[in-house]
């Protein structure tokens, strides 16, 4: 029984190998999309889902683990900006602020799901637009939720984080493993 990661993130791919797991990535093809006033967690958790059970579909007999990282401010989820406008946007709105980062996760495994979730709070230093304009200029914002990558360049623009790094990063990595070690993978 091999583990499968539906997901094409890079970042998933590093953190999972960071912690020594073996998995083959098999991207998903799922419909992301997600009923209008779905709360947050639950929309991450549920595109999550879709992720894994697509993969599973097709892969009956092995474990699949899909995940799906949200940036969520008030009452706003900021997802992948679709073009340097939209990133600048979202940089701007989450300047100066704290925010919340949610990582949905499941893991398929015979067929059935277990799904949860991790919660991060990150708090942006007040950004000039120079600084926003020279890092949307990267290319590195336009891949990630919230048009930034902690991992990266982006630190600079953090002031502070509460609760778990590699969440903020695209996988609460320490909490999947111990799920995972707890489905027998």
């Amino acid at each position: 029984m091999a583990l499968l990661l539906a997901s094409a993130s890079p970042r998933r791919r590093e953190l999972l190998a960071l912690a020594g797991v073996d998995f083959t990535v098999c991207v998903s093809n799922a419909d992301e999309s997600v009923p209008a006033g779905t709360p947050p967690a639950q929309a991450a958790m549920l595109t999550a889902e879709k992720k894994a059970r697509a993969v599973a579909k097709t892969h009956p007999a092995d474990t699949v683990l899909g995940a799906d990282t949200i940036v969520v401010d008030g009452d706003a989820v900021l997802g992948k900006p679709h073009d340097a406008a939209q990133a600048k946007a979202m940089l701007r709105r989450l300047s100066g602020k704290t925010h919340t980062v949610i990582t949905g996760v499941c893991i398929v495994r015979d067929g059935e799901a277990e799904t949860f979730f991790a919660e991060s709070r990150v708090t942006f230093y007040p950004l000039s637009d120079a600084e926003i304009d020279a890092y949307v200029a990267t290319g590195e914002p336009m891949d990630k939720a919230g048009a930034y990558g902690i991992q990266g360049r982006g630190c600079t623009l953090v002031e502070r984080i509460e609760g778990d790094y590699f969440n903020i990063v695209g996988l609460p990595v320490a909490a999947v493993v111990r799920r995972l070690r707890d489905t027998g993978v």
